[in-house]
Protein backbone atom coordinates (compact mmCIF):
# COMPACT_ATOMS: atom_id res chain seq x y z
CA UNK A 1 0.00 0.00 0.00
CA UNK A 2 1.36 3.60 -0.61
CA UNK A 3 2.05 5.68 2.22
CA UNK A 4 -0.25 8.48 2.91
CA UNK A 5 -3.66 6.01 1.35
CA UNK A 6 -6.17 5.38 3.47
CA UNK A 7 -6.77 1.41 3.45
CA UNK A 8 -10.76 0.85 2.30
CA UNK A 9 -12.91 -0.11 4.99
CA UNK A 10 -14.03 -3.32 5.42
CA UNK A 11 -17.03 -5.29 3.52
CA UNK A 12 -20.30 -4.75 4.56
CA UNK A 13 -22.13 -7.64 5.93
CA UNK A 14 -24.10 -9.02 3.50
CA UNK A 15 -28.07 -8.31 4.98
CA UNK A 16 -28.90 -11.61 3.71
CA UNK A 17 -26.71 -13.50 5.46
CA UNK A 18 -28.00 -16.81 7.66
CA UNK A 19 -28.34 -16.28 11.79
CA UNK A 20 -25.59 -17.92 13.60
CA UNK A 21 -27.00 -21.90 14.32
CA UNK A 22 -27.28 -20.87 17.63
CA UNK A 23 -29.66 -18.41 17.44
CA UNK A 24 -32.52 -20.31 15.46
CA UNK A 25 -31.72 -23.95 16.01
CA UNK A 26 -34.09 -26.41 14.27
CA UNK A 27 -37.82 -26.72 15.01
CA UNK A 28 -37.11 -30.31 16.44
CA UNK A 29 -34.21 -29.68 18.75
CA UNK A 30 -36.00 -26.59 20.39
CA UNK A 31 -39.15 -28.88 21.29
CA UNK A 32 -36.38 -31.38 22.64
CA UNK A 33 -35.06 -29.10 24.83
CA UNK A 34 -38.24 -27.61 25.48
CA UNK A 35 -40.28 -30.54 26.12
CA UNK A 36 -38.20 -31.36 29.05
CA UNK A 37 -39.09 -28.47 31.36
CA UNK A 38 -41.95 -28.77 33.82
CA UNK A 39 -45.45 -27.13 32.95
CA UNK A 40 -44.71 -24.31 35.05
CA UNK A 41 -41.67 -23.17 33.34
CA UNK A 42 -42.83 -23.79 29.67
CA UNK A 43 -45.81 -21.07 30.62
CA UNK A 44 -42.69 -19.01 31.11
CA UNK A 45 -40.81 -20.17 28.01
CA UNK A 46 -43.48 -19.70 25.76
CA UNK A 47 -43.38 -15.76 26.24
CA UNK A 48 -39.44 -15.69 25.76
CA UNK A 49 -39.79 -15.41 21.61
CA UNK A 50 -42.08 -16.38 18.49
CA UNK A 51 -40.11 -19.24 17.93
CA UNK A 52 -40.72 -20.70 21.35
CA UNK A 53 -44.33 -19.34 21.30
CA UNK A 54 -44.75 -21.61 17.91
CA UNK A 55 -43.74 -24.51 19.62
CA UNK A 56 -45.63 -24.00 23.04
CA UNK A 57 -48.51 -23.61 21.24
CA UNK A 58 -48.65 -27.41 20.18
CA UNK A 59 -50.96 -29.64 22.05
CA UNK A 60 -48.29 -32.49 22.18
CA UNK A 61 -46.15 -30.32 24.69
CA UNK A 62 -49.04 -30.75 27.40
CA UNK A 63 -49.24 -34.72 27.48
CA UNK A 64 -47.55 -34.78 30.49
CA UNK A 65 -48.08 -31.76 33.08
CA UNK A 66 -46.49 -31.79 36.49
CA UNK A 67 -47.18 -28.66 39.45
CA UNK A 68 -45.82 -28.81 42.82
CA UNK A 69 -46.93 -25.44 45.40
CA UNK A 70 -43.47 -24.34 47.17
CA UNK A 71 -45.77 -22.39 49.21
CA UNK A 72 -48.74 -24.45 50.48
CA UNK A 73 -49.34 -22.14 53.54
CA UNK A 74 -50.67 -19.22 51.07
CA UNK A 75 -53.84 -19.19 49.71
CA UNK A 76 -52.59 -16.90 46.87
CA UNK A 77 -50.17 -19.01 45.82
CA UNK A 78 -52.75 -21.91 46.07
CA UNK A 79 -55.16 -19.91 43.73
CA UNK A 80 -52.42 -19.24 41.31
CA UNK A 81 -50.96 -22.14 40.93
CA UNK A 82 -54.74 -23.64 39.90
CA UNK A 83 -54.94 -20.64 37.57
CA UNK A 84 -51.95 -21.92 36.04
CA UNK A 85 -52.59 -25.57 36.03
CA UNK A 86 -55.93 -24.81 34.29
CA UNK A 87 -54.00 -22.90 31.51
CA UNK A 88 -51.74 -26.13 30.98
CA UNK A 89 -54.56 -28.42 30.43
CA UNK A 90 -56.31 -26.57 28.20
CA UNK A 91 -53.37 -26.04 25.99
CA UNK A 92 -53.02 -29.81 25.88
CA UNK A 93 -56.61 -29.68 24.15
CA UNK A 94 -57.60 -33.34 24.80
CA UNK A 95 -54.02 -34.67 24.93
CA UNK A 96 -53.15 -34.87 28.52
CA UNK A 97 -52.03 -38.34 29.40
CA UNK A 98 -49.82 -37.76 32.59
CA UNK A 99 -50.89 -35.62 35.29
CA UNK A 100 -49.59 -35.27 38.68
CA UNK A 101 -49.81 -32.02 41.42
CA UNK A 102 -48.58 -31.29 44.76
CA UNK A 103 -50.07 -28.92 47.30
CA UNK A 104 -52.74 -27.65 46.07
CA UNK A 105 -55.84 -28.26 44.23
CA UNK A 106 -59.35 -29.26 45.19
CA UNK A 107 -61.84 -31.84 43.53
CA UNK A 108 -63.14 -28.63 41.50
CA UNK A 109 -59.88 -28.75 39.76
CA UNK A 110 -59.78 -32.74 39.23
CA UNK A 111 -62.51 -32.44 37.33
CA UNK A 112 -61.89 -30.04 35.26
CA UNK A 113 -58.92 -31.42 34.11
CA UNK A 114 -60.52 -34.88 33.57
CA UNK A 115 -63.45 -33.38 31.84
CA UNK A 116 -60.53 -32.33 29.06
CA UNK A 117 -58.55 -35.03 29.50
CA UNK A 118 -60.31 -38.34 29.45
CA UNK A 119 -57.59 -40.24 27.95
CA UNK A 120 -55.50 -39.52 31.02
CA UNK A 121 -53.60 -42.58 32.29
CA UNK A 122 -50.99 -41.71 35.01
CA UNK A 123 -52.49 -39.74 37.67
CA UNK A 124 -50.78 -38.54 41.18
CA UNK A 125 -51.91 -36.48 43.97
CA UNK A 126 -49.40 -35.20 46.73
CA UNK A 127 -50.42 -33.26 49.81
CA UNK A 128 -54.06 -31.91 48.53
CA UNK A 129 -55.66 -31.21 51.75
CA UNK A 130 -58.83 -29.67 50.10
CA UNK A 131 -59.85 -33.03 48.45
CA UNK A 132 -62.90 -34.83 49.77
CA UNK A 133 -63.77 -38.56 48.47
CA UNK A 134 -66.86 -37.46 46.39
CA UNK A 135 -65.80 -35.18 43.88
CA UNK A 136 -62.60 -36.94 43.56
CA UNK A 137 -64.39 -39.98 42.92
CA UNK A 138 -66.79 -38.45 40.46
CA UNK A 139 -63.76 -37.91 38.60
CA UNK A 140 -62.18 -40.83 38.42
CA UNK A 141 -64.80 -42.57 37.26
CA UNK A 142 -64.58 -40.86 34.27
CA UNK A 143 -60.77 -42.27 33.46
CA UNK A 144 -61.78 -45.68 31.77
CA UNK A 145 -58.21 -45.52 30.42
CA UNK A 146 -56.42 -45.08 33.59
CA UNK A 147 -52.91 -47.14 34.30
CA UNK A 148 -51.07 -45.48 37.01
CA UNK A 149 -52.72 -43.97 40.28
CA UNK A 150 -50.99 -42.24 43.03
CA UNK A 151 -52.25 -40.75 46.07
CA UNK A 152 -49.99 -39.06 49.22
CA UNK A 153 -51.21 -37.54 51.81
CA UNK A 154 -54.75 -37.14 50.75
CA UNK A 155 -57.90 -36.79 53.36
CA UNK A 156 -60.63 -38.21 53.03
CA UNK A 157 -60.20 -41.61 50.94
CA UNK A 158 -62.13 -44.69 52.54
CA UNK A 159 -62.32 -48.39 51.91
CA UNK A 160 -65.69 -47.59 49.40
CA UNK A 161 -64.24 -44.85 47.29
CA UNK A 162 -61.03 -47.79 46.93
CA UNK A 163 -63.65 -49.57 45.06
CA UNK A 164 -65.40 -46.83 43.19
CA UNK A 165 -61.70 -46.68 42.15
CA UNK A 166 -61.18 -50.44 41.13
CA UNK A 167 -64.63 -50.59 39.26
CA UNK A 168 -64.26 -47.30 37.68
CA UNK A 169 -60.67 -48.14 36.18
CA UNK A 170 -60.16 -51.61 34.85
CA UNK A 171 -56.56 -50.88 33.43
CA UNK A 172 -55.48 -49.68 36.23
CA UNK A 173 -52.07 -51.99 36.91
CA UNK A 174 -50.01 -48.96 39.49
CA UNK A 175 -51.56 -47.84 42.47
CA UNK A 176 -50.18 -46.53 45.80
CA UNK A 177 -51.66 -44.83 48.63
CA UNK A 178 -50.15 -43.53 51.43
CA UNK A 179 -52.07 -42.12 54.05
CA UNK A 180 -49.39 -41.42 56.53
CA UNK A 181 -51.58 -40.24 59.36
CA UNK A 182 -53.97 -37.87 56.66
CA UNK A 183 -57.50 -39.80 57.44
CA UNK A 184 -58.53 -37.82 60.27
CA UNK A 185 -57.58 -34.86 58.61
CA UNK A 186 -60.88 -33.78 57.45
CA UNK A 187 -60.95 -30.69 55.31
CA UNK A 188 -63.99 -28.25 56.12
CA UNK A 189 -67.72 -29.11 55.79
CA UNK A 190 -66.75 -32.57 54.47
CA UNK A 191 -69.28 -34.69 53.79
CA UNK A 192 -67.19 -37.82 55.00
CA UNK A 193 -66.94 -36.44 58.61
CA UNK A 194 -68.23 -39.73 60.47
CA UNK A 195 -67.75 -42.22 57.53
CA UNK A 196 -64.46 -44.23 59.54
CA UNK A 197 -66.00 -45.06 62.88
CA UNK A 198 -66.42 -48.66 63.02
CA UNK A 199 -64.41 -49.26 60.21
CA UNK A 200 -62.13 -52.47 60.00
CA UNK A 201 -58.49 -51.84 59.61
CA UNK A 202 -58.60 -54.72 56.84
CA UNK A 203 -61.24 -52.75 54.62
CA UNK A 204 -58.74 -50.69 52.59
CA UNK A 205 -57.33 -53.82 51.36
CA UNK A 206 -60.24 -56.15 51.50
CA UNK A 207 -61.51 -53.37 48.69
CA UNK A 208 -58.37 -53.38 46.27
CA UNK A 209 -58.57 -57.03 46.38
CA UNK A 210 -61.99 -57.14 45.60
CA UNK A 211 -62.14 -54.67 42.30
CA UNK A 212 -57.72 -54.48 41.39
CA UNK A 213 -57.18 -57.39 40.15
CA UNK A 214 -54.77 -56.49 37.08
CA UNK A 215 -52.11 -54.64 39.29
CA UNK A 216 -48.74 -55.55 38.70
CA UNK A 217 -47.56 -52.72 41.56
CA UNK A 218 -49.05 -52.21 44.95
CA UNK A 219 -47.80 -49.51 47.71
CA UNK A 220 -50.15 -49.13 50.80
CA UNK A 221 -47.54 -48.09 53.31
CA UNK A 222 -48.46 -46.30 56.63
CA UNK A 223 -51.76 -48.40 57.63
CA UNK A 224 -52.49 -50.77 60.62
CA UNK A 225 -53.43 -53.64 58.09
CA UNK A 226 -53.21 -57.21 59.61
CA UNK A 227 -52.36 -60.41 57.95
CA UNK A 228 -56.03 -60.88 56.91
CA UNK A 229 -56.11 -57.89 55.05
CA UNK A 230 -52.70 -59.01 53.10
CA UNK A 231 -54.34 -62.34 52.65
CA UNK A 232 -56.99 -60.56 50.60
CA UNK A 233 -54.51 -58.70 48.45
CA UNK A 234 -52.71 -61.92 47.56
CA UNK A 235 -55.98 -63.54 46.69
CA UNK A 236 -57.48 -60.60 44.59
CA UNK A 237 -54.15 -59.39 43.00
CA UNK A 238 -52.96 -62.83 40.83
CA UNK A 239 -50.85 -60.31 38.71
CA UNK A 240 -48.70 -58.48 41.68
CA UNK A 241 -45.03 -58.25 40.61
CA UNK A 242 -44.13 -55.44 43.03
CA UNK A 243 -45.79 -54.97 46.56
CA UNK A 244 -44.76 -51.95 49.33
CA UNK A 245 -46.48 -52.77 52.68
CA UNK A 246 -43.43 -50.87 55.02
CA UNK A 247 -45.24 -49.29 58.20
CA UNK A 248 -47.86 -51.74 57.97
CA UNK A 249 -47.62 -51.95 62.24
CA UNK A 250 -50.48 -54.91 62.22
CA UNK A 251 -48.49 -57.13 60.31
CA UNK A 252 -46.99 -60.49 61.81
CA UNK A 253 -45.95 -62.09 58.15
CA UNK A 254 -45.61 -65.54 59.78
CA UNK A 255 -45.87 -68.89 58.29
CA UNK A 256 -47.38 -69.65 55.25
CA UNK A 257 -48.37 -65.83 54.98
CA UNK A 258 -44.84 -65.15 55.00
CA UNK A 259 -44.00 -68.04 52.44
CA UNK A 260 -46.49 -66.93 50.28
CA UNK A 261 -45.65 -63.53 50.01
CA UNK A 262 -42.06 -65.02 48.54
CA UNK A 263 -43.51 -67.18 46.73
CA UNK A 264 -45.70 -64.70 44.75
CA UNK A 265 -44.23 -61.84 45.07
CA UNK A 266 -41.16 -61.17 42.90
CA UNK A 267 -40.02 -57.62 44.63
CA UNK A 268 -41.39 -56.74 48.06
CA UNK A 269 -40.67 -54.19 50.33
CA UNK A 270 -41.51 -55.43 54.36
CA UNK A 271 -42.69 -53.61 57.28
CA UNK A 272 -39.29 -52.92 58.88
CA UNK A 273 -37.66 -51.49 55.64
CA UNK A 274 -36.62 -48.13 55.45
CA UNK A 275 -38.42 -45.29 54.49
CA UNK A 276 -35.21 -43.33 53.85
CA UNK A 277 -34.23 -41.85 50.51
CA UNK A 278 -31.49 -44.66 50.02
CA UNK A 279 -33.94 -46.64 47.66
CA UNK A 280 -34.80 -43.58 45.40
CA UNK A 281 -31.67 -44.01 43.40
CA UNK A 282 -32.22 -47.77 43.27
CA UNK A 283 -33.94 -49.41 40.48
CA UNK A 284 -37.17 -50.90 42.07
CA UNK A 285 -36.39 -54.25 40.31
CA UNK A 286 -33.05 -54.24 42.08
CA UNK A 287 -34.89 -52.88 46.19
CA UNK A 288 -35.55 -56.61 47.06
CA UNK A 289 -34.88 -59.88 45.05
CA UNK A 290 -36.81 -62.75 47.22
CA UNK A 291 -35.17 -65.48 45.08
CA UNK A 292 -31.38 -64.04 47.28
CA UNK A 293 -32.34 -64.09 50.79
CA UNK A 294 -33.29 -66.62 53.18
CA UNK A 295 -36.60 -66.68 54.68
CA UNK A 296 -36.61 -65.46 58.00
CA UNK A 297 -40.54 -65.15 59.28
CA UNK A 298 -39.50 -63.55 62.42
CA UNK A 299 -37.37 -61.08 61.37
CA UNK A 300 -40.33 -58.86 59.35
CA UNK A 301 -42.32 -58.52 62.39
CA UNK A 302 -42.84 -54.87 62.90
CA UNK A 303 -40.69 -53.33 65.69
CA UNK A 304 -42.51 -50.08 66.01
CA UNK A 305 -39.26 -47.87 65.76
CA UNK A 306 -38.83 -45.50 63.03
CA UNK A 307 -35.72 -45.35 60.83
CA UNK A 308 -33.76 -41.92 62.06
CA UNK A 309 -33.84 -41.13 58.10
CA UNK A 310 -36.85 -42.04 57.20
CA UNK A 311 -38.91 -39.28 54.85
CA UNK A 312 -42.45 -39.75 53.17
CA UNK A 313 -40.93 -38.28 50.75
CA UNK A 314 -39.42 -41.17 49.08
CA UNK A 315 -43.04 -42.12 48.38
CA UNK A 316 -43.02 -39.96 45.52
CA UNK A 317 -39.56 -40.70 44.32
CA UNK A 318 -40.75 -44.30 44.33
CA UNK A 319 -43.29 -44.53 41.74
CA UNK A 320 -41.39 -42.12 39.43
CA UNK A 321 -41.19 -42.82 35.19
CA UNK A 322 -37.72 -43.30 35.77
CA UNK A 323 -38.12 -46.14 37.46
CA UNK A 324 -41.22 -47.51 36.51
CA UNK A 325 -40.96 -45.97 32.74
CA UNK A 326 -43.54 -44.04 31.58
CA UNK A 327 -46.40 -45.39 29.52
CA UNK A 328 -46.13 -42.26 26.62
CA UNK A 329 -43.16 -43.38 24.96
CA UNK A 330 -44.53 -42.06 21.30
CA UNK A 331 -44.90 -38.38 22.56
CA UNK A 332 -42.66 -35.39 24.49
CA UNK A 333 -43.03 -36.64 28.12
CA UNK A 334 -40.56 -38.94 30.20
CA UNK A 335 -39.84 -42.84 28.89
CA UNK A 336 -37.61 -46.02 30.58
CA UNK A 337 -35.23 -44.43 27.39
CA UNK A 338 -34.83 -40.99 28.88
CA UNK A 339 -31.40 -40.43 30.44
CA UNK A 340 -30.51 -36.87 31.53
Amino acid sequence: MERGKTPPPPPAASSSASPPPWIEPPEDVTVNILQRLGAEEKLSAQLVCSSWWKVCKDPAMWRVIDLCNPDSDSRTVKKEYVAMCRRAVDRSQGQLVDFAIDSFGDGELINYVVDRAQNLKRLKLVSCNEMSGGPFIQAVEKLRQLEELHLTMIPCIYAHHIEAIGSSCPKLKSFSYNECGSKHQLPPDSEDEDIDEGLDVNDYARAIGKCMPNLHHLQLSGYEMQDEGLEAILDGCPRLVSLDIRQCSGLALRGDLGNRCYEQIKHLMLPIDSLSRLYSSLSIWNIVNINDLDFNPDKFAFVGEDDPSDSYDCFEEYFDPFIYGSFNTDSPGLSDSDNF
